[in-house]
């Protein structure tokens, strides 16, 4: 719980600056870039977890990282303040926090969409407006193939389904006619 309240404040600080220079889809993208780098790359996790690290041994490291991956001068510094405040273990949640803090904020909804067979451009591009006329917002499927789907289509965003596949109308029927 006190993890996600550290990772909130941060990602929503960032939010702000971002939103202030209109540097809202580039903080993004270079976050991503450093958390990617963080998650697969495990001597880089474990020098900062390591206490026998100087601050100033984890700030130089994380300059060099700054520089190699061109980071923008407020990326930059929002990285190595967390170096400061022993916070680089808490990259990743903000990261996540920052993406869904973001999409709010531009007005962005990123459904996942699960079907049984692959989706030509036209049939997304449908679903895709059908969404943004009923929510509002901007939409950017996720595309999923499920063959145990037999047929339809299931749509998550956040926490709603709208579970339109031919298995769940199947067990509809099936229902109704138990029931009788």
């Amino acid at each position: 719980m006190i993890n996600n309240a550290i990772a909130r404040r941060y990602a929503k600080a960032l939010v702000q600056l971002g939103s202030e220079g209109g540097l809202i889809d580039r903080f993004r993208d270079e976050l991503s870039l450093v958390d990617s780098l963080f998650k697969t790359n495990g001597e880089l996790r474990a020098a900062f977890a390591n206490p026998a690290l100087t601050q100033v041994q984890k700030k130089s490291i994380m300059t060099e990282l700054i520089a190699k991956m061109s980071c923008s001068e407020l990326v930059g510094n929002f990285l190595l303040l967390l170096v400061d405040k022993n916070r680089v273990a808490f990259l990743g949640q903000i990261v996540q926090t920052y993406e869904k803090l973001a999409d709010e904020f531009t007005g962005v909804i990123r459904p996942v969409i699960t079907t049984a067979f692959p989706l030509d451009s036209s049939q997304v591009s449908a679903i895709q407006t059908a969404l943004e006329k009923k929510t509002g917002k901007k939409v950017i499927p996720q595309m999923i193939e499920d063959s145990s789907l037999l047929g339809g289509v299931i749509t998550q965003i956040g926490d709603i389904a709208y579970d339109n596949s031919v298995k769940t109308q199947l067990k509809r029927i099936k229902d109704i006619l138990q029931k009788g």
